[in-house]
């Protein structure tokens, strides 16, 4: 049996034997008692297993190495000690995979995170990472289960591409071309695709072609960015949810986002209630508070130039000054979300910071580009509508140089029964640090790809 199903229904299983399989997270024996903590990855609490002097087989008991695969028989009995209603005496146990003295996750001292990175491979067996897991896997589905709920339709969008859908130059190249044969101009006509590709930085045009036909419709994927970049919220490797809908405008957008957010958040709130309580305790003090008071709050909705307008006034010396038709620093954020007390919308941003794709505004200064800042996150995600008039969409590729003779078919959606439609896109990792309180992207996707960082 799990452990999870001893743990929810302890009284029906009180003064019978049952047999478990797991991994023991810490033997301790004293003169006439020993305990050991067991956990089979079924519920984030261990499970207390006692053993006396009165057992034939105490010293073979208390020499179960930490980190050892077993297979326990017990009775399950109440408690006599404090932290826990039911313990299981031992009766027997057969040790199905040894693990030997120096197994780095001893019960002694709490391992740092750097060191756990070093050896990611066996982080899931420790208390924070085990309930990091849990609850990116909780979220995962909550995301899912959100959008299907609600008729979107899951696209897969490709993986390797020829399209820079941000435009922004930072794709790794995929090529079956030799490395000593690449050596100045290279005939990429002669290589795989007969073109130069690379890994995706998002799906969302490929996305947009698919709400064209299903109306609403979600990718949900790993993502690549080739940005050498060391900070705490960027990775090479990461995972986005990017819906995208047809008939609908920047302010239905920005309801979509507001209510997907909630929704997620509250899911994990009830589905996860000893993570997030570890997570509270452990790595940041009043998160569950912080989070309901998320799900509970109004999404302040505000223009880019009003907000430039309120830092400008605000009594701080920034570090970075505020400007109009710029972008807005880490510090500008958190100051917005302190000043309305929550979320907030930013909304119809300067077109020369944003992406080719997005709506024009008719002011011809700005795009209908959002951002949503989270207090005690900064941005979470950013969406926009996306420009639906070709000639528009034309023109503007051309004011940034960019190459729009193999993007026809992108295009072609608004020659070929095109209409108003939006879209967003969430960075999994970014909201997974807002969910748990660890801050650093590394440490909430299990096998992270960052700058010289590519081992396993």
């Amino acid at each position: 049996m799990d452990v999870k199903d001893l743990f929810m229904n302890i009284s029906e299983y009180e003064g019978k034997e049952v047999t478990l399989e797991g991994w023991v997270r810490n033997n301790r024996n004293q003169s006439n008692f020993g305990f050991i903590d067991f956990n089979d990855g079924t519920y984030f609490k261990c499970l207390q297993l006692v053993y006396d002097k009165e057992s034939e087989y105490f010293d073979k008991f208390s020499k179960i190495k930490v980190g050892s695969a077993v297979r326990v028989k017990g009775l399950v009995v109440k408690s006599e000690g404090s932290g826990q209603s039911h313990d299981v005496k031992i009766s027997s146990v057969e040790v199905l995979g040894d693990c030997p003295s120096d197994y780095p996750l001893q019960a002694k001292g709490r391992p740092t995170r750097e060191f756990l990175r070093d050896i990611a491979y066996l982080r899931p067996r420790t208390n924070l990472y085990n309930a990091v897991f849990r609850v990116r896997s909780v979220s995962a589905y909550a995301i899912h289960k959100y959008f299907q709920d609600k008729g979107y339709v899951y696209a897969h969008t490709p993986i390797i591409t020829a399209n820079d859908g941000e435009g922004a130059g930072q794709m790794f190249q995929v090529t079956t071309i030799p490395l000593e044969k690449i050596k100045g101009e290279v005939d990429y006509s002669k290589d795989f695709y007969g073109k130069k590709v690379g890994l995706a930085v998002t799906g969302q045009l490929e996305g947009e072609t698919f709400a064209m036909a299903y109306k609403k419709i979600y990718t949900f994927g790993p993502t690549f960015r080739a940005e050498n970049s060391n900070t705490k919220t960027h990775a090479s490797e990461f995972w986005m949810i990017e819906p995208e809908i047809a008939f609908c405008d920047l302010e239905q957008d920005m309801d979509i986002m507001e209510d997907m957010l909630k929704y997620v958040v509250q899911y994990v709130l009830d589905n996860c209630k000893e993570e997030m309580e570890f997570f509270d305790k452990f790595v940041e003090k009043g998160l569950i508070e912080k989070l309901t008071k998320l799900v509970n709050s109004h999404f302040t909705r505000i223009d880019h130039k009003d907000v430039i307008t309120i830092l400008k006034k605000a009594d701080v010396k920034w570090e970075f000054t505020p400007e109009y038709g710029q972008d807005i620093a880490k510090e500008h954020e958190k100051y917005i979300t302190e000043y309305f007390d929550g979320p907030v919308f930013i909304k119809n941003w300067p077109k020369d910071i944003k992406a080719f794709y997005m709506k024009q505004n008719d002011d011809n200064e700005t795009v209908a580009a959002v951002d949503l800042e989270v207090p005690g996150a900064g941005e979470l995600c950013g969406g926009s509508q996306r420009e639906e008039d070709y000639d528009k969409l034309v023109n503007r590729m051309k004011e940034l140089g960019m190459d729009y003779s193999s993007m026809d078919w992108y295009l072609n959606l608004r020659r070929f029964g095109g209409c108003v439609h939006s879209g967003f896109g969430m960075g999994f990792e970014r909201l997974l640090i807002y969910l748990t309180g660890v801050d650093n992207i590394r440490d909430v996707i299990p096998y992270p790809r960052t700058p010289n960082n590519c081992e396993y």
